[in-house]
């Protein structure tokens, strides 16, 4: 199997922020492996604007340690760097004031695609979309690419929204979401839409139920006074999950594109009912050892912020009516995983005897740490003695499916960005789907708020508190275990 690299047109990409942690992890890299891909114009400009003192070689230096330090023992040896880092200019810019904007459209082209990426905390994109128009550095064609956490509610993200606005039509907005450049997501919709096998079954008729796992071993660690003020709903539930979720549930679109994508997102949030108070688990992670619990992680021994949330949903609508989706998510817990698991009933009726109703179909999903899918299938077990069953999985890892080929699949940030140069927006959030999102999530956190609720402490490397493992045992139900 052999994968095409599309080159993409010639571009300015201006990246606020550009010194930032974001910017050095997986920006910046990613760009330098879509160079070494050939994807990008031998022409193509990046420039990195911040309020950091430094000229374009400082600039030239940091990328190259970055590179380094994030990119792994094969980018940073490739012989290609000398000539990516040519391409890279540094302008010292101000974002709530005027110095440097000037500096900055002089650099601009004329002729080629502008993209404004915003890797810079919210309270900065009304500032610096005004000053993209007012010095000139934005037009019509331009695009802008902002990052989450987009609101903390409903209030908020509609100010973004229309502070936005003002200066930036949305086919010009770009609501950046990593999970949805992940190759395995995108090819939940070739497999759903491409394969006559699972639409007719894609539906509540068949389906028992369906999990979405997002786990994480890591604590909050810096992140301690913005994760405080989150929480699990907020940083991962709004956004992560509900992409996810949308992915999994909406109806098929009229065509791959990315408004009739969008509208089919946007229905399946519309579609979702309130949860019920017993259908929310909520829990923060316990000291362990010389590993510090949540509330000492964010420095305030009475916080009432969740690390880890669980969920049970429902859909009003003709497809999904009485199939649930269980949704979790957690920090400090058994291991890094993201999973979506699909479980589908059973026969209606056994020839087995007491094997019948031990073993499902599942469609298992994982986009982190190792995409791929599998589909569990029952067979005899082989050997003499009866009709023994068993569940084996039809593996389609990407590793084991593209062999060499599965390291050069692009990351989801290198993915996102290619798709802004060329002005796709379907794997992008829409306006009206971030605060149909937000307009769902806000009465939930209202309903514990006003309860005082207490998050259930839970052991770290466990896979979550017992309450969420009995949310899905008073159905008769079992999570999937959490493997890495």
């Amino acid at each position: 199997m052999v994968s095409r690299v599309i080159p993409v047109d010639d571009f300015d990409l201006v990246i606020f922020g550009g010194t930032g942690d974001l910017a050095r992890r997986k920006i910046l890299p990613g760009l330098f492996r879509r160079f070494c891909a050939g994807q990008m114009p031998a022409d193509a400009r990046i420039i990195g604007a911040a309020r950091s003192e430094m000229d374009s070689d400082g600039f030239r230096t940091l990328v190259r340690d970055a590179i380094i330090e994030f990119g792994g023992d094969d980018l940073s040896s490739r012989p290609e760097l000398p000539d990516f880092l040519l391409q890279l200019h540094y302008v010292t810019t101000d974002a709530r004031g005027d110095g440097g904007w000037k500096e900055l459209a002089a650099q601009m082209r004329s002729g080629v695609v502008r993209a404004f990426y915003l890797s810079v905390g919210p309270g900065l994109f009304a500032d610096i979309a005004e000053r993209l128009t007012s010095f000139g550095l934005a037009d019509a064609a331009s695009r802008i690419v902002v990052e989450k956490p987009f609101g903390r509610d409903l209030e908020t993200a509609r100010a973004l929204n229309h502070d936005l606005a003002k200066h930036f039509d949305e086919s010009q907005i770009y609501r950046i979401d990593h999970y949805l450049g992940k190759e395995t997501v995108q090819n939940l919709m070739a497999v759903r839409f491409g394969n006559i096998l699972f639409e007719p079954l894609w539906n509540s008729q068949y389906i028992d139920h369906i999990q979405i796992t997002v786990a994480e071993t890591v604590g909050v660690g810096g992140r301690g006074g913005y994760y405080d003020k989150s929480g699990a709903m907020r940083d991962m539930v709004q956004n992560h999950l509900m992409q996810l979720l949308c992915l999994i549930a909406m109806e098929p679109p009229s065509k791959f594109d990315p408004d009739a994508v969008r509208d089919e997102k946007l229905k399946v949030i519309r579609a979702l009912d309130d949860v019920e108070t017993h259908h929310i688990v909520r829990g923060q992670y316990s000291a362990h050892g010389d590993m510090s619990s949540y509330r000492q992680d964010v420095e305030n021994e009475r916080s009432f912020t969740e690390s880890f949330i669980a969920l049970k949903l429902q859909l009003s609508n003709w497809r999904w009516a009485g199939t649930p989706f269980y949704l979790r998510t957690g920090k400090r817990m058994k291991a890094r995983s993201s999973e979506i698991t699909v479980v589908f009933k059973d026969p209606p009726h056994s020839i087995f005897g007491d094997e019948g109703g031990q073993h499902h179909n599942e469609l298992s999903i994982q986009l982190q740490p190792n995409e791929g899918m599998t589909l569990d299938v029952t067979i005899k077990e082989p050997g003499p003695g009866g009709m023994r069953l068993v569940d084996v999985p039809l593996d389609m890892t990407f590793a084991d499916a593209l062999g060499p080929e599965a390291d050069d699949v692009p990351d989801a940030y290198e993915r996102l960005i290619m798709d802004v140069i060329r002005g796709n927006q379907t794997l992008f959030m829409r306006g009206d789907e971030v605060e149909a999102a937000w307009s769902w999530t806000d009465p939930l956190i209202e309903k514990w708020q006003a309860r005082s609720d207490v998050p259930k402490p839970y052991d770290i490397g466990s896979n979550g508190p017992e309450d969420a493992l009995m949310l899905m045992h008073r159905d008769g139900r079992r999570w999937r275990d959490i493997k890495g």
